[in-house]
Formats: C-alpha cells, structure tokens, sequence
C-alpha cells in the first residue's frame, strides 16, 4: 500500500494551496497557483495508482473527499487530474509504455551474368520483352547472329529465398529461322508464376529485381522492344523498329527503316547522323517528359512536331520552313527541311519539344 501513501501527500500538498488565502478565486486560477512540478508529480503517482488496477479509482475518489477542499468545483478539478492518469500520455507513461522500433532486415543482393548466341540472317526479326525494371541496350553489328549478355539482380533476405527467386525470375531465349525472342519471366507475370510456381512464397512476390541486357543484332534486323522502368539504347540498326517502354530515358541514333516508339514518362534524344533517310521515317511519342532532336546540316525531311497538353516546341536548327498551315510555332510545326523526303512525326503530351543542329563533335 506505499502507492495509497504517496499519493496522499500528493492530495496534502493540493489542499494546502487550495485552502491558501484567497479562496474566492475560481477552481482553474487556483489550479494554476500549484506549482508545475507538484503537478507532474502527482500525475506520475497516480499513474502508478490508478492504472495497474481499475479497482482503485474507488480508493482515490475516497481519499479526495476526506480532503477540506472548500469547493466542490476544486474536488472535480483535483479528481480529474488523478482520472487522467488513465487518459492522458505524459512522458514518464511514454518511457513505460515505450516499444522499441525494429528496423526491417537490410536485404541481401545477387547478381548473376548470362550470356547467349543464334544464328541469325538479315532482315530477321529481334524481340526483347525486358524486365519490370532494367536496362536494354541494342547494338547493331556485322556479324549473322544475335549475342545476348544479361546480368539478374536480386534482393530478399535470406539466402533460402534468393534461391527461390532465381527459380523463377530471369529470361529465356526463343529462337526459330528468322525470328529470335528475349523474354523475362519473373514474379511479375502472374500468367508465368501459375503455371510454373503455384504454391511461390506471396511474400516474395513484391521483392524489387531487374534485368539489365546488352544485345548485339545484325544491322539489317526488325527491332521489337517493350520494356518497364530503365534506361534504353539503340545505334546502328537499320531495319524497322517498334519500342515501348513504361518509364525511360531512351537514347536512339537512328539512319534508316520505319521507326515507332512511344514512352510513357522519361525523355527520348534521338540523333539522325544522316542527311537522307532511307526508309519512311519515324514516329516519336512521350506522353510525359521531353523529346530531344538533333539533325545534320543539310537534312532532308518532312518534319510533324505537336504538344498536345502543357509545353512548347524550342527550334534551334533554324533550317526548316513552313510546309503547310499552321507552319511553325511554339505548339504546332509542320515544316520541311532541305528539299524534304521521308516523314518524321513527334508527339509530346505534356513537356517539351527541342530541335536542333548536330555538330560534328556529335557526328
């Protein structure tokens, strides 16, 4: 019983300043008359008192009427103080009641490199499907096949579950006479998991990874890439192209084919090394970011730029002229440049369109 004790020298103390001279003044002035400390003291108490069993809220409403408190108004005052020993967090309830913070486990990374080759003839057709997250790189050389170098990352926190999930996520190589497909598999595709991993750990499901390719294609190639989240580069490759991607900065140097490529959000610079085209041209789309153009002196081409919401068209190449109404402004160009030729169209929703010059250092 030392609680009913300290917490009777609490009350003491609280009718001694509320008895004080003075007693015409009302319950909250002579409340702030008791000193601060006094009155976290008492609190600290009967936390003590009142909350380790709910039974004694009886022994603490007896103790205060045996007090002469002269108001009513005061008894309710000093009973509420002890009743939010219940209700009210004060530090030294905080540092009772405190709960450490467990940080997350950091994850564990593998990386594991693959490499592939086939056989492939020119004008043939390439597909990568990338991964959620990763980069693609494309290449076009001399060689008749097709070189496929990627590295897998993952993450997860045990060395049991990064064995699980590079059971399922990676890549596989499909492969006929004229058509060879890069395709990720993964946690991502939930068509792949049921038919391969039925009962997979859900809590794997959500983990990051990515898939970062480097491929090598014969110049002459048909290009399909439909990527995720990650950086993509394409040079040399001359045959017809198609690309989407879901989040980029997409790097293209483009000199021939028909090319159609459309970005969610990122940016997309496209150099043309080329002063004529060869092939029908290029169709360039980003719903949310910027599209860089950089052109030769001396290039030939019909040029269709639009931003369809928020932005404007800054041309620096300072060679194009109308071509037809509206001609070229900051939102609209329809223009022509050198003696025209092949039809370039870009599409920005909301961002910017710049045009410009390539300089020889670029070249």
């Amino acid at each position: 019983m030392s609680w009913f004790y300290s917490a009777a020298a609490c009350l003491r103390e609280l009718s001694a300043v509320a008895t004080a001279p003075g007693s015409v003044l009302n319950t909250s002035v002579r409340l702030s008359l008791v000193p601060h400390q006094t009155l976290e003291t008492c609190r600290g108490v009967l936390i003590g008192v009142v909350r380790p069993k709910s039974s004694n809220i009886d022994l603490v409403s007896n103790m205060i009427s045996s007090y002469s408190f002269r108001s009513l108004g005061l008894r309710v005052a000093v009973f509420t103080l002890s009743m939010s020993a219940l209700f009210v967090s004060t530090p030294l309830a905080q540092r009772q009641k405190a709960t450490p913070v467990i940080a997350p486990a950091p994850l564990l990374t593998r990386t594991a490199t693959r490499q592939e080759k086939r056989r492939l003839g020119y004008g043939s057709t390439v597909t990568i499907v990338g991964a959620p997250q990763g980069s693609i790189t494309v290449e076009g050389w001399s060689r008749s096949e097709v070189q496929v170098t990627a590295d897998i990352e993952l993450r997860a926190e045990t060395e049991e579950d990064l064995n699980l999930l590079a059971s399922v996520n990676g890549w596989v190589l499909d492969d006929n006479a004229n058509h060879v497909q890069i395709l990720s598999t993964g946690t991502h595709d939930k068509v792949f998991m049921r038919r391969v991993a039925k009962k997979f750990p859900k809590k794997l499901l959500g983990l990051p990874w990515k898939v970062d390719y480097r491929v090598f294609v014969p110049m002459a190639t048909d290009l399909e890439i439909n990527a995720g989240r990650g950086p993509i580069t394409v040079s040399g490759v001359e045959g017809a192209m198609t690309l989407t991607a879901t989040e980029s900065e997409t790097q293209m140097t483009l000199i021939s084919g028909t090319v159609n490529a459309t970005v969610a959000s990122g940016r997309i610079d496209v150099r043309i090394p080329t002063r004529s085209w060869r092939g029908t041209g290029a169709d360039l789309r980003i719903a949310a970011g910027d599209l860089n153009v950089e052109l030769p002196a001396g290039f030939n081409g019909d040029i269709d730029a639009d931003i369809l919401r928020v932005g404007q068209i800054e041309d620096t190449f300072a060679a194009l002229e109308t071509r037809e109404k509206p001609g070229i402004t900051t939102r609209i160009v329809r223009a022509r440049a050198g003696a025209g030729g092949a039809s370039f169209k870009f599409t920005v929703g909301d961002g910017t369109i710049r045009i410009r010059k390539l300089t020889m250092s670029d070249q």
